[in-house]
């Protein structure tokens, strides 16, 4: 029964680095596909797209983070596996799910707001700050689950079973 727990745990982690890091590597390849439609036209313009481009690969990030921290709490990174009841590896299970699913939503969703801003500084490259702003704010719901999973993560105490 020990393994079930620690299998969960592990599943949890997999899923925050796997999910958000899949909507992380499409949201930055449709803005990728976007940016270079419009430096074909003007190549002058690719540093402010490149910003643009970015924007929805750090929900990759914060799911590599979360399962960085799942596997330190587990004793996988760090070395020293501890014990995991189902009970324990079910909460590190569900802790990770927050940024798995929000990641891979919100990168893809950051992405399709960072391909429209690519269209506003195709036309309008003053705007460079107005075009960072909108696909930044689908940022701060990534950035809600990063939070909610990193709490709930720390708040799984060693006595919990």
């Amino acid at each position: 029964m020990d393994q079930l727990g620690m299998a969960l745990a592990l599943l949890g982690a997999v899923l925050a680095a796997l999910l958000a890091g899949i909507g992380s590597a499409i949201g930055v390849g449709m803005a990728g596909q976007a940016a270079a439609g419009v430096v074909t036209e003007d190549p002058g313009k690719f540093s402010k797209l490149l910003i643009l481009q970015l924007l929805p690969g750090t929900q990759g990030i914060y799911g590599f983070l979360i399962a960085f921290l799942t596997l330190s709490q587990i004793g996988v990174i760090g070395g020293g596996a501890v014990e995991v009841s189902v009970t324990k590896g079910m909460l590190y299970f569900l802790a990770c799910m927050p940024m798995a699913f929000v990641g891979l939503w919100s990168a893809i969703r950051q992405a399709k707001a960072a391909v429209s801003c690519i269209g506003l500084i195709a036309k309008r490259p003053d705007q460079l700050g107005k075009a960072i702003i909108l696909p930044a704010m689908v940022e701060t719901y990534a950035i809600l689950a990063l939070l909610v999973s990193i709490l709930a993560i720390f708040g799984i105490t060693p006595l919990a079973l």
